[in-house]
């Protein structure tokens, strides 16, 4: 398809933080090609196939992790870019990337580096995930980080919209690159957070399905569910129960798809450049009103039924107990700390804690699990409740 005026154009990149000099040097590529080659490559993007995305289970073999959702989110995103005639790189990169800062554990990992760093400025997995692509992980012998372009970074410091108030890490990175953190980032962007809502509203349900955590009867009391629910067993009324579930969460992502689809268009009719997209100070890619209420009124069921479900809560409160116990070890005994990590540890606050921080966010949930058993003597309990 035809590259709309308003997408973003790798040959017109603002560039890298750190100058290169390897043209040619691998191959004939874009500069956001290059971009979603560095994350695919990258250990942080190999460590996500170890990290919890809605349920704990270091065994379980079908359930969704970081890496297989960053994944779903690139097919999804890509169909979109691909549709509206953005970049598709850009957008893959930027889906690929955007769990990249997630501690082990998911968000109850985040809560307990939460509360760890109050002190020392705090913690944001979005924050932490620039962080990582842009110093902490090193495969060069020229710069820190990826030195991914400005466009790419900037996307995935905004995809969820303009910030005000930047923690520290973000901070940090601003000020020595500047990412304009006020305005609304590309398209390319925009679409990447709307592919992941359109992901984990439904492989979330794929899943929860799956764990016998969500039933028939919950779905069939949201609206939304219940009539696209209504419309699968009219089609296929000879098809098994599980197979009806599996063609509703597919067909929920179309309907969700062709949705932005139809609202991205109107909201970008009559722009000329990815620059009149950062300036028009709203949200352009997204779903129309009528289906944001209902994708809400999703979410919040999903969070009662699921994400709050009982043992969910109790799960994640035992992993949150892994991630503050080994902050306080780490703290307490530095030297329990791979030699790497120990020698480059700095002396004085807030570094140090960051610093240890950086190295938690890191873990996988295996690793994590494997450092609380050495230092502690046993294995953590009760972190698989599938």
């Amino acid at each position: 398809m035809q590259r709309a005026p308003y997408a973003a154009d790798p040959a017109a990149s603002r560039g890298r933080e750190f100058s290169e000099d390897r043209k040619g040097a691998r191959g004939p590529r874009s500069e956001f090609q290059r971009d979603r080659d560095r994350i695919i490559h990258s250990i942080a993007f190999r460590r996500l196939r170890s990290k919890t995305q809605v349920f704990v289970a270091p065994d379980g073999d079908h359930y969704r992790t970081r890496l297989t959702h960053s994944i779903e989110v690139a097919q999804i995103g890509r169909v979109i870019a691909r549709e509206l005639g953005l970049d598709e790189d850009l957008t893959e990169a930027l889906c690929l990337a955007h769990d990249i800062g997630h501690p082990p554990f998911g968000h109850a990992g985040e809560k307990a580096l939460e509360e760890a760093m109050v002190q020392a400025g705090g913690y944001d997995h979005n924050a932490q995930g620039i962080r990582m692509l842009a110093r902490l992980e090193c495969n060069y012998p020229d710069h820190p980080g990826l030195n991914l372009t400005w466009e790419t970074l900037e996307g995935f410091a905004k995809h969820n919209g303009p910030i005000h108030a930047p923690n520290w890490a973000l901070a940090d990175i601003d000020k020595a690159y500047p990412l304009e953190l006020g305005q609304w980032p590309s398209l390319e962007a925009q679409v990447a957070a709307v592919a992941d809502d359109i992901a984990y509203d439904n492989h979330d349900i794929d899943d929860g399905l799956r764990a016998g955590f969500l039933s028939l009867d919950d779905l069939m009391e949201v609206d939304f569910l219940a009539d696209q629910y209504r419309r699968v067993e009219k089609r296929f009324p000879h098809a098994s129960l599980d197979l009806r579930l599996r063609e509703l969460v597919r067909s929920q992502i179309g309907l969700m798809v062709n949705d932005v689809l139809e609202h991205t268009r109107e909201q970008a009719r009559g722009l000329s450049s990815a620059d009149e997209v950062r300036e028009a100070g709203k949200q352009l890619a997204g779903f129309s009103p009528e289906l944001a209420d209902q994708e809400r009124a999703l979410k919040k069921f999903m969070y009662q039924r699921l994400y709050y479900h009982p043992e969910q809560i109790q799960t994640a409160e035992r992993a949150r107990d892994v991630i503050a116990r080994l902050f306080v070890a780490y703290q307490q005994d530095p030297t329990t700390m791979p030699d790497d990590w120990l020698d480059r540890l700095p002396s004085d606050e807030p570094g140090k804690s960051r610093h240890i921080a950086d190295f938690i966010a890191g873990m996988t949930d295996r690793f994590a699990i494997d450092q609380c058993t050495q230092i502690f003597g046993r294995a953590p309990q009760g972190l698989s409740n599938v």
